[in-house]
């Protein structure tokens, strides 16, 4: 609890504000009853006025969720990435520490500063989408539609199976930082060459939300269906909002994930404006080196991963097999700027408090973290404190960063890092966190660098946050009847 006067002066401290067990002091503006509305003045006339800033730091011992109608589980994984789209060769490439960066071939980069990625080449979506789609759509869609008809056949969840269930109690939620980018451009550049006749019009349709319309246009599936678009939390932010359809009991049955397709020149472009990419050319696959000291920006990368998230009860009622358990998540705010995190990394100690309590699990159980890791000067030591505020003992605890190896996904960097983060589960293996050469002397956590190790996850946590200071925590454990 803090109490806050209203003094005459517009600007005082508050101290000793308590977060979840957190202490910090934060100077605060405030305007003075002088400074204020009459309306605002009537409910500040007495002396002090109790606020509860933020949650109690008294929480009750944890407890998860055993109504199997509420349990979460997670029945199929699909994927497209620069290792291809077999989940397996996948995750084995990141247990080999094989990085997928290399120059960009797609367009003519060589005026860029930049002129490497995490591309996907020789991509089919053959038996995934008709020949007329194929043609139309930006790859993000693609993208979305093979990696969401996949886990639907991992969920033994096909055509012929879908034709007997209830479709009205599953919903498709996959979404995008950037969308069809590709399209916007061609629009423009037709706007601007050759008028407003030209423009294909099927450009405002294939829109940001159009990735899960598309797939459920496919699939048959009419439950809830949008997309979320919070830069580089987007699909975590999917997974916690298609929990809470689940529980709530609206649907039995969530395709989840992200999507992403920006390596093209705007989207190379824009990250360069921004200052945020690596400029490493002559080294691109040592270019993403999360913590380490001699890092220099992230590396763009591309993609979608999905998962199939399930009520344990229908799971259980159609046989399903079951891959690990989703336990629950948050989503916070820094509050604070555009593209730089916050310093004392608060809004994400906020974000991983808050989805262990959501989880119903406490801070001892989790021996895995898979880090957002961006490889940024300011972000990486920034999640690694907010860590270190939550988990006092960091000694059992494991981090480990996807990105080294095949970029940052953008909107599709969660969905892509909860397979890794589930096959890290289901294997007993960590992947390493590659070109780690010089740690930063704060960073005080097993990154697992550069070789894979063998570590029986308890329970897991994946980190995503985004530009606009969006924070995403989701946690995943094996599952246990």
């Amino acid at each position: 609890m803090v109490c806050i006067g209203f003094s005459s002066t517009c600007l005082f401290e508050v101290s000793l504000v308590q977060h979840e067990g957190l202490r910090f002091s934060q100077r605060i503006q405030m305007l003075s009853t002088a400074c204020m509305p009459q309306s605002y003045t009537l409910a500040t006339t007495k002396k002090c006025k109790i606020i509860k800033a933020m949650a109690s730091p008294n929480v009750a011992a944890p407890q998860r969720e055993k109504d199997p109608k509420k349990r979460v589980v997670i029945t199929g994984m699909g994927l497209v990435s620069v290792f291809g789209s077999d989940i397996d060769v996948f995750y084995n490439k990141l247990l080999e520490g094989e990085s997928g960066i290399s120059l960009i071939d797609r367009f003519d980069a060589s005026s860029f500063p930049v002129r490497f990625g995490g591309q996907i080449r020789d991509f089919s979506s053959q038996g995934y989408i008709d020949c007329e789609n194929d043609r139309r759509l930006d790859d993000c869609s693609r993208y979305c539609l093979v990696a969401g008809k996949r886990a639907l056949e991992d969920a033994n969840l096909g055509y012929e199976a879908l034709n007997i269930m209830d479709r009205t109690r599953m919903g498709v939620l996959v979404g995008t930082g950037m969308g069809g980018v590709s399209g916007i451009n061609t629009a423009v550049d037709a706007l601007t060459h050759r008028g407003h006749e030209k423009i294909n019009p099927s450009f405002i349709p294939y829109t940001i939300n159009m990735s899960s319309a598309l797939l459920a246009i496919d699939t048959g599936l009419m439950g809830p269906n949008y997309s979320i678009s919070t830069a580089c939390a987007t699909a975590n932010y999917c997974f916690s909002a298609a929990s809470h359809h689940i529980r709530s009991g609206e649907v039995d049955i969530m395709v989840v994930g992200g999507t992403e397709a920006s390596i093209i020149p705007s989207g190379v472009g824009g990250f360069i404006a921004c200052r945020a990419l690596s400029q490493r050319n002559d080294e691109p696959k040592k270019a993403s080196r999360p913590w380490d000291k001699n890092r220099d920006g992230f590396v763009i990368g591309e993609g979608s991963g999905v998962l199939i998230m399930e009520s344990l009860e229908s799971a259980t009622k159609r046989g399903a097999r079951i891959i690990a358990e989703y336990l629950g998540g948050a989503i916070t705010c820094d509050a604070h700027h555009m593209t730089d995190p916050r310093s004392d990394g608060l809004g994400v100690s906020s974000c991983i408090s808050k989805s262990l309590q959501d989880a119903g699990v406490s801070p001892e159980e989790v021996n895995y973290v898979n880090a957002h890791a961006t490889s940024t000067l300011a972000g990486d030591l920034a999640e690694v404190n907010a860590i270190k505020e939550v988990f006092k003992d960091t000694s059992e605890l494991k981090m480990n960063g996807t990105k080294s190896m095949i970029g940052h996904c953008l909107g599709a960097a969660g969905g892509l890092e909860a397979i890794a983060t589930i096959k890290a589960i289901t294997t007993g293996w960590l992947h390493p966190t590659i070109n780690q050469d010089n740690l930063e002397e704060d960073v005080t956590i097993d990154t697992v660098p550069n070789f894979k190790k063998r570590h029986e996850v308890n329970v897991a946590i994946s980190n995503s946050f985004g530009f606009g200071g969006h924070n995403s925590v989701v946690v995943f454990a094996p599952f246990k009847p």
